[in-house]
């Protein structure tokens, strides 16, 4: 692919967090009181603080013209490194050798003067890249025509809608000639038709002006369709290197964290019931197969009961990769309680109830519809692949579920 346009050796990002605890006073005459305690300290600090590394030495080599694809869980460290990458802000240890003008689009306005115009705006960036006038002025009209805001092109972009931000930012980003791009999840802003048109152009910059592309998404269906390379990042550093649908597979399945089936140890063995497995897996198929959008999941547990319960059942909250709990399910309304002995408990989520990402289940068994006799926070988790789109790709769309509804229209 040619010579290394980027290095990076041994980078490490540290963030000094101060925690301060602040006590909460029933009357004023305590609040002046501790007031008056604090100059007498003279202000001595009461603060503690903790480190926090985003980055811990990262190493990786990209060559001039590859499509390089980052992803990870939030708070991986992504965003951290596409910031070190762009100058923003410098590594704590280690360095970053970069041979090229670089470009990025790592939020929503990055670069841009909300005071001044479309127009004034795009000559700004170029001036930044350190573009002369004459070079800025032969490449306009694309940009323009790229961003379709010729419309809005006098107006203060203060007043652009955040769709038109992206549009305009990027087509600044990807005309005015960089020899790295650099974007971020902001194209998520955009809707459906603008995505693969800058999926295209920047597909288009690698193979067609030898250009450096970095991209970051959660979309793993973009991830595959524009990258030759992809890094896995997860707390700061990278754990998997390779083509994109490896790399893609890998994340999904959290590396060797998830898996869609869980077997329980003897620990799970207790005094009033036996734990031992959980499984997601498609109907029809079993839990080594990977999940659909579109498909019918089904979530299998099988637990043994000791004795007798007048009402016991199982309870789950599924949650996102955030730890967002997004909706809580019970064999409850079923108007079955486990029985003494083996019971293989199944739920069905519909097809396309779940849309594409990782997932969280924590588990309960409740007694009597209020006595937890057993809980486990994140017992099992696992990811949903995009599955054939209907009506066409579209990436990954907004939200956590989708499910399919039933449409009449006269």
């Amino acid at each position: 692919m040619g010579n290394n346009i980027i290095r990076a050796e041994n980078i490490s990002k540290r963030f000094v967090i101060s925690h301060e605890t602040k006590a909460r006073y029933n009357s004023l005459g305590e609040s002046v009181g501790e007031y008056a305690k604090r100059l007498l300290r003279k202000g001595k600090q009461t603060a503690t603080t903790e480190e926090f590394w985003a980055l811990k030495d990262v190493n990786f080599e990209i060559n001039t013209g590859d499509r390089v694809g980052i992803i990870g869980r939030n708070g991986a460290g992504k965003s951290t490194l596409l910031k070190v990458l762009s100058r923003i802000t410098e590594p704590t240890t280690g360095r970053i050798q970069m041979n090229g003008r670089v470009a990025s689009l790592l939020e929503v306005g990055t670069g841009f003067h909300p005071e001044l115009t479309g127009r004034e705006n795009i000559f700004l960036n170029g001036a930044i890249l350190g573009m002369s006038r004459v070079e800025i002025k032969s490449k306009f009209d694309e940009i323009v025509a790229f961003a379709e805001v010729e419309q809005f092109l006098d107006t203060p972009v203060k007043r652009y809608s955040s769709g038109m931000y992206v549009r305009l930012a990027f087509a600044v980003a990807a005309h005015l000639e960089p020899e790295i791009l650099i974007v971020d999840e902001v194209l998520a802003v955009g809707d459906a038709e603008f995505q693969k048109k800058c999926l295209g152009k920047m597909q288009d910059l690698s193979s067609g002006n030898n250009r450096t592309v970095i991209f970051v998404s959660h979309n793993m269906a973009a991830i595959k369709s524009l990258c030759t390379n992809t890094f896995v990042l997860d707390k700061g550093t990278i754990k998997f290197v390779g083509e994109p649908t490896h790399a893609v597979t890998y994340y999904l399945k959290g590396g060797a964290d998830l898996h869609n089936k869980r077997l329980f140890d003897n620990s799970y063995d207790k005094e009033k019931f036996t734990l031992y497995e959980i499984s997601l897996n498609p109907k029809g198929g079993t839990s080594e197969h990977s999940l659909d959008e579109y498909q019918e999941i089904e979530l299998n547990s099988i637990i043994k009961v000791k004795k007798d319960f007048d009402r016991i059942h199982l309870t789950y909250v599924v949650s996102s990769e955030t730890g967002e709990p997004l909706f809580t399910i019970s064999h409850l309304g079923a108007g079955k309680n486990l029985v003494n002995g083996y019971n293989h408990v199944k739920c069905s989520f519909p097809k396309g109830f779940l849309n594409i990402g990782t997932y969280y289940i924590s588990f309960y068994l409740i007694e009597d519809k209020k006595q937890a006799l057993f809980f486990e926070q994140d017992i099992i988790s696992f990811c949903v692949q995009e599955g054939e789109r209907l009506g066409g790709w579209m990436g990954r769309e907004p939200g956590f579920i989708k499910p399919i509804f039933e449409w009449t229209i006269n």
